[in-house]
C-alpha cells in the first residue's frame, strides 16, 4: 500500500467530529499504554510458572550435593551413571566452572532464589552459578520446543547451574523441571489476560473516554444549537454562562455579540423606517400635484412612476424587518389561508389557480408573514404564466406548500442567484414581469423565521416550482 493510500484511509476512518478525534486520541493513548502494562502480566506469567519448577530441581540438587559430599571421589561417577536422566544431568568438575553468558534480570533472581532454597536445605549459604534459566513449552518431535508458552499445556523451567561440593569439587546440574500437578490450564490464562486484561479494561476505558468527551463537548454543542437558533431568530434567549471558566468567556463574547448584532439590525431598520416615512410625504405631494397635470398620458406615467416608487419603499422595508416574523406564533389554518388567497387573485384578476392536497393541522406561525410569502410566490408565477397550481402537503415532519408554474422556467446557473434582494431576470423570462426583485427574497426571510427554506426547481416536464418546506415542530 502506498503512502497516498495509506494517507487516504486514515483520513476516511478519522472522525469528523471535534468529540470523535478527541474520543480516538484519548482510546488510542490509553490502549497503548495498557499495552506496555500488559508486558507487566507476561513477566508475572513467567515468574509463576519458573517458581515452583525451579525451587523443585534447588531441592533436588541440594540432596544430590549431600549424597556426593559424603561420597569418596572414585565412586562419584557411578553414582552420577546411576542419577543421571534425560530431565537430570549431572557432571562433576575440578575447578568452577566459566560464566554461562550475558546476565539477564530472569538469571539474577533464579539465582537468588535457587540461592535461598539451597541455604534452607543445606543451613549454610552457598556459592552457586546460575549459567542459563528459561521456560519451555511442549516437546515436538524433532527435538524442538514450543515457543509459545502462554498457551503451553504443560511448560517446564529448564536450568544450568553450579554449585561445590565440600570437598572444593563442583557439581554441574542441567535439569529440566515441571509444575508437577500445578493446575496451569493455560486456556484458561489466554482468556483471562485477552478478555480481563484486554478486551474488558478496552470496553471500560471507550466508554469512559466516550462518556468524558461528551460531557466536556456539551458546552460548545450547546453553544453551536444557539448559534443556529441565532441565524432564525435573532430575539432568540441568550447563551447560559454556566460551566467552564474558558466556557464562560465564550458565552459571554457570544452573547455580546448576539446584542451587537442585534442593536445593529435595530438601528438599521429604524434608520429605514424613518426614511421610509420621509419618502412617503414626498411621494404623496407628487401625486396630489401629478393629479393637477393636464395631459391625461403624463398624470398616467407619474402615478406609473410613484406607485413603483412606494412599492419598491414598501418592500424594502418588509424584507429588512423580517415581514412581521416577531411576537408569540399563532395557530394557522393553511388550507383557508391558500384557498382564500386564491380567491382574490381570481376575483381581481381573473386568473384561477388549482389547489391539491391538504394540511392535516393548523400550523403554528406567523399569519401575516406566511400571507406575505405565500402571496409573492403565488404573484410571481403568474406573472410567466397562466397555469399555476399550489400543492400543499405534510411529509416526515415537515409542512411543504408548492407553488409551480408551466413558464419558460429559470436557467440552472442562475437559480441560486434569483433569491438575492433585486436581483431580476427579466432576459429569460418576461421582459414585462414587473416587481422590484424582493419577492423570493422576502419569502425566504419569511421561510428561515419559521425554521424552514425555500427550495427551487425547474420542473422536467415545463415550467418552475417554489416549496416553502416549514418544520411542523
Amino acid at each position: 500500500m502506498s503512502a497516498s493510500t495509506a494517507s487516504a484511509w486514515f483520513i476516511r476512518l478519522w472522525p469528523q467530529t471535534l468529540s470523535g478525534r478527541i474520543a480516538a486520541i484519548l482510546i488510542i493513548g490509553m490502549l497503548a499504554a495498557q499495552a506496555l502494562t500488559g508486558t507487566i502480566w507476561w513477566e508475572m506469567r513467567q515468574s509463576q510458572l519458573l517458581e515452583v519448577p525451579l525451587r523443585l530441581v534447588a531441592a533436588r540438587a541440594a540432596d544430590t550435593a549431600v549424597l556426593l559430599s559424603a561420597t569418596p571421589r572414585e565412586q562419584r561417577n557411578d553414582l552420577l551413571a546411576q542419577w543421571n536422566t534425560r530431565h537430570y544431568a549431572l557432571q562433576l568438575r575440578d575447578d568452577a566452572p566459566p560464566p554461562g553468558g550475558e546476565e539477564k534480570p530472569s538469571m539474577a533472581e533464579a539465582q537468588a532464589l535457587i540461592a535461598q532454597v539451597l541455604q534452607e536445605r543445606l543451613g549454610r549459604s552457598v556459592p552457586v552459578q546460575v549459567q542459563q534459566v528459561g521456560l519451555r513449552g511442549e516437546e515436538h518431535g524433532d527435538g524442538s520446543h514450543s515457543a509459545n508458552v502462554l498457551t503451553s499445556g504443560k511448560p517446564e523451567a529448564y536450568v544450568r547451574m553450579a554449585l561445590p561440593l565440600a570437598d572444593g569439587q563442583w557439581l554441574v546440574v542441567d535439569a529440566q523441571e515441571g509444575e508437577i500437578g500445578y493446575p496451569v490450564r493455560p486456556l484458561h490464562a489466554l482468556a483471562d489476560y485477552v478478555l480481563r486484561v484486554y478486551l474488558l479494561r478496552s470496553l471500560v476505558i471507550v466508554a469512559f473516554a466516550l462518556v468524558a468527551v461528551r460531557l466536556a463537548m456539551r458546552p460548545l454543542q450547546r453553544m453551536a444549537r444557539a448559534a443556529e437558533a441565532l441565524g432564525r431568530d435573532l430575539q432568540s434567549p441568550p447563551l447560559d454562562t454556566s460551566g467552564p471558566r474558558e466556557v464562560q468567556q465564550a458565552a459571554q463574547a457570544f452573547n455580546a455579540m448576539q446584542q451587537q448584532i442585534t442593536e445593529g439590525v435595530a438601528e438599521r431598520t429604524r434608520f429605514l423606517a424613518a426614511v421610509s416615512h420621509d419618502l412617503r410625504s414626498p411621494i404623496t405631494r407628487l401625486r396630489l400635484r401629478a393629479e393637477m397635470l393636464e395631459t391625461e398620458a403624463l398624470r398616467d406615467k407619474f402615478r406609473n412612476d410613484l406607485q413603483e416608487m412606494e412599492r419598491m419603499v414598501s418592500s424594502t422595508l418588509d424584507m429588512l424587518t423580517g415581514v412581521d416574523a416577531d411576537g408569540p406564533r399563532q395557530p394557522v389554518d393553511i388550507n383557508a389561508l391558500v384557498q382564500g388567497m386564491a380567491q382574490d387573485i381570481q376575483e381581481s384578476s381573473g386568473q384561477v389557480i388549482a389547489i391539491h392536497g391538504r394540511a392535516g393541522k393548523p400550523y403554528l406561525g406567523y399569519a401575516h408573514s406566511l400571507r406575505r410569502c405565500l402571496q409573492n410566490l403565488m404573484e410571481n408565477a403568474l406573472r410567466y404564466a397562466h397555469d399555476v397550481q399550489v400543492h400543499i402537503s405534510e411529509d416526515d415532519g415537515f409542512l411543504c406548500i408548492s407553488v409551480r408554474d408551466r413558464g419558460p422556467g429559470i436557467p440552472p446557473d442562475q437559480i441560486s442567484r434569483v433569491l438575492e434582494p433585486f436581483y431580476r431576470l427579466e432576459h429569460s423570462r418576461n421582459a414585462d414581469s414587473g416587481g422590484v426583485g424582493l419577492g423570493l427574497s422576502i419569502a425566504q426571510t419569511v421561510a428561515h423565521a419559521h425554521g424552514g427554506q425555500l427550495l427551487l426547481r425547474n420542473v422536467p416536464e415545463g415550467g418552475f416550482e417554489v416549496t416553502l418546506k416549514l418544520p411542523q415542530r
